[in-house]
């Protein structure tokens, strides 16, 4: 077995691991509308094994940033915070964190969403008492 089979099978041997399967290629393949082969073959190119090894910790990481910037927008922060200037920034950055613990802790994310609109109007509402 040359250099590049072997680097390919230790590829292999991380990609293919339940949890790379389950929250990573299998998800992602569905939403490119390709294989999973396809997929691992695109990441196997991308990403040294240094990268390979450390992709899964980092595809955890960047859920809560992705849900942080989610609920800036279903929440119309920038709107409020940078445009309107009436929601301090961190007022803005504890709430939108609360929310994504809350979230991480089991809530769903439409009753966080929620939970979170009623939180922005207290804010808004506590804003005009200044």
């Amino acid at each position: 077995m040359d250099d590049g089979a072997k680097l390919r099978l230790m590829q292999k041997r991380i990609i293919k691991s339940y949890a790379w399967q389950r929250d990573i290629i299998v998800p992602l393949s569905e939403e490119f509308n390709c294989t999973v082969d396809e997929l691992e073959d695109v990441f196997f190119d991308l990403f040294d094994m240094d990268s390979l090894q450390a992709l899964h910790a980092t595809f955890e990481s960047a859920e809560d940033i992705c849900m942080y910037q989610k609920f800036n927008a279903d929440l119309r922060l920038c709107w409020f915070v940078d445009t309107l200037e009436v929601i301090p920034r961190e007022e803005s950055k504890n709430l939108k964190y609360k929310l994504v613990q809350e979230v991480k802790n089991g809530k769903s994310y439409e009753e966080a969403l929620k939970e979170g609109r009623l939180e922005l109007f207290e804010l808004l509402k506590k804003e005009t008492k200044y």
